[in-house]
């Protein structure tokens, strides 16, 4: 067996010893899964492997264990490999066995060939996730994760945190022209012996039994359309191979895997060379040339990770632990010490955004709410949680809108700031749709993962003409606000997905769209430049205090609420009161409303049951928030 250090930069070698020893057994792939996971369990483990959400791919070495951070954007049709295989010595007949898995390309040793007849050959059946960065992921999430890492994975002295920021983008061009790869590969591979048609390529065959997965040569097609959702996103998008549980991903889960990472020049050369041949049969290749590209892209530009160990993510909040619902002494720990201290947090939060909200203290109040809401459940059609606010009253120009999204980005995991106008609705793609030519789910801005932050302002919006795309982009906009789902396009039917977004509108009047809670801003300050105000609010703010209102809005949301029996009678008796003494304007909506204000309220306090303290409070904001929009509606005379 390998010594216990290259189960980080040799995985495969370690799971060769397990193989090795547990053949014929059919254990030894528990065993592999374990191992890796008691390796991972260790002190901070998990930080020195590296991570492809902060190194780029030619920084990392082949077959080495990986992590990614990651949303599952598609989902492709299982496929067939071979799980275990044998090789034999046609000189000596001597047989080995091998495995297949966590593999794309099976190797044979020299003087040896592949046996595809073997009797001892074992056919499996693994699916592939297209997944990429979580969508929308704020700077400081990857900053944190970055300096977090304890991974050694610099190959030359040049590698520094600068380069890395840049480093996608400044070789996107090579990675599209491999043809120098493929040279140097060809150059410094080793042959395998034996070969009866004289070939000096290696003896390697492609495990997948698929004989259509090809890529078109990029010199010979347009760039690859990553299929990011949102514009000008960077990072890798990865071909996630996962061999156990998959049926419990789904697409836009996000999910954090630690697998090996395979970028072996001989996909790219083989699929290209294979589809290249005049030799090739027509009928043993049925997916269309746009297929074969998008499922088999350059592994120099799409890297494969073979999943050992994958689990979904409750939130991408480096500074909590990963999972909160475990009852380990550390998790219980973090959570009480920080619960703790949670007034003065509120507290200096509650400043904080009534000084990004010029001085409104109110939507201040409101604001916190909505950043703590989530869905908690779904009754029927009905998502239970959801907490849309409309900020009305504010400025015309863009430029409020714009720096309050500056801040909110800093406060929250992952956010989205969409400019709604006439041109936007008409021109972008809102909703994700299938591709049936080159059979992939082609994204959309609102395929999103879970606890996003949305930020749509309406401040932007002129009169103008919206075409058939623009009235389906507000349409789909209006299904996410009310129900919490997505309606993907499958061009013969649309599909429902539901999805867990924190919806922000700001406007000048009352918002187009629908939401659960209308706000009206009521500016106590006029800064004469918006910017350099925004701006100081910021560096006013100590690092260690914003990390503090980071947990507070990740933490909250996680936590467990609810009303005991006594609370609850004593709610239902209230509302009886007021509905006598105000019948026309206290419906069962506005009871809805206390509900929901009340819950995150006691939440926003540390409290996870309703108190009768926090009920007051709720009708108090309620009352006021009333009030405010009454009185513009005395101004205005026509909106409320």
């Amino acid at each position: 067996m390998p010594c216990v250090g290259d189960w980080l930069n040799s995985p495969l070698s370690i799971v060769q010893g397990i193989f090795a020893q547990n053949v014929p057994n059919s254990d030894w792939e528990k065993k592999v899964t374990e191992f890796f996971k008691e390796k991972l369990k260790e002190n901070n483990a998990t930080n020195w492997v590296p991570s492809l959400n902060d190194v780029p791919v030619h920084y990392l070495k082949p077959n080495s264990l990986v992590k990614f951070r990651c949303m599952v954007q598609d989902m492709f049709d299982p496929e067939f490999y071979m799980g275990v295989y044998e090789t034999v010595d046609p000189n000596t007949n001597a047989r080995v066995l091998h495995f297949g898995k966590y593999r794309d390309v099976a190797e044979c040793g020299p003087q040896q060939e592949i046996d595809l007849n073997s009797s001892q050959t074992v056919t499996s059946e693994r699916q592939t996730f297209y997944c990429v960065p979580v969508p929308g992921e704020s700077a400081w999430v990857k900053e944190i994760s970055f300096f977090a890492s304890q991974a050694r994975v610099s190959p030359s002295t040049s590698y520094t945190p600068s380069r890395h920021k840049r480093s996608y983008e400044e070789d996107e061009d090579m990675d599209l022209h491999p043809s120098k790869q493929k040279e140097q590969h060809m150059g410094n591979s080793c042959c395998c012996g034996g070969d009866i048609h004289g070939c000096v390529e290696p003896k390697r065959l492609e495990t997948e039994a698929s004989a259509g997965h090809h890529v078109i040569s990029p010199n010979c097609s347009p760039p690859l359309d990553l299929n990011f959702p949102l514009p000008g996103e960077k990072g890798p998008a990865c071909l996630v191979k996962v061999y156990e549980n998959w049926e419990s991903f789904k697409v836009n889960d996000v999910l954090e895997v630690f697998g090996v990472l395979s970028v072996d020049p001989v996909l790219s050369i083989v699929n290209s060379e294979e589809r290249d041949s005049s030799t090739l049969d027509p009928m043993e290749c049925m997916d269309t040339a746009e297929e074969q590209r998008v499922h088999s892209p350059p592994a120099s530009l799409v890297p494969r990770i073979h999943v050992i160990l994958a689990q979904k993510l409750q939130h991408i909040n480096p500074l909590l632990p990963a999972c909160l619902n475990e009852e380990e002494s550390k998790t219980c720990e973090f959570v009480s010490n920080f619960m703790s201290e949670l007034s003065p947090v509120r507290a200096e939060l509650l400043g904080f955004l009534t000084h990004a909200l010029l001085g409104d203290s109110l939507a201040a109040e409101y604001l916190i709410l909505h950043l703590i809401s989530t869905v908690y459940a779904r009754r029927d059609v009905l998502p239970l949680g959801k907490f849309t606010v409309n900020l009305s009253g504010c400025p015309r120009n863009g430029a409020f809108t714009e720096h309050l999204y500056r801040l909110i980005q800093q406060l929250v995991p992952a956010s989205y700031h969409l400019r709604m106008s006439i041109e936007s609705m008409n021109h972008s793609r809102f909703i994700p749709h299938k591709d049936y030519t080159a059979n992939r789910l082609v994204s959309g801005l609102l395929q999103l993962a879970s606890n996003t932050s949305l930020v749509i302002d309406e401040t932007q919006l002129e009169q103008g003409q919206l075409d058939t795309a623009g009235v389906h982009n507000v349409t789909a906009l209006g299904n996410l606000i009310t129900w919490q789902k997505v309606d993907y396009d499958f061009n013969y039917h649309r599909m429902e997905f539901p999805c867990n977004i924190n919806v922000l509108i700001t406007s000048e009047g009352r918002s187009l769209l629908p939401s659960d809670c209308q706000v009206h801003l009521q500016p106590q300050i006029i800064p004469p430049n918006m910017e350099e105000y925004m701006s100081s609010l910021l560096t006013a703010v100590l690092p260690s205090v914003l990390n503090k209102f980071r947990i507070y809005l990740s933490l909250l949301r996680l936590l467990d609420y609810s009303i005991s029996d006594e609370v609850t009678k004593a709610v239902e008796e209230d509302f009886v009161e007021m509905r006598k003494n105000d019948p026309e304007s206290v419906t069962a909506d506005d009871l809805h409303k206390m509900l929901l204000v009340a819950r995150f309220l006691s939440l926003s306090v540390g409290q996870t049951t309703l108190s009768r303290e926090r009920w007051l409070r709720a009708k108090q904001l309620e009352a006021l928030r009333k009030a405010r929009l009454q009185q513009q509606k005395c101004v205005n005379g026509n909106e409320l």
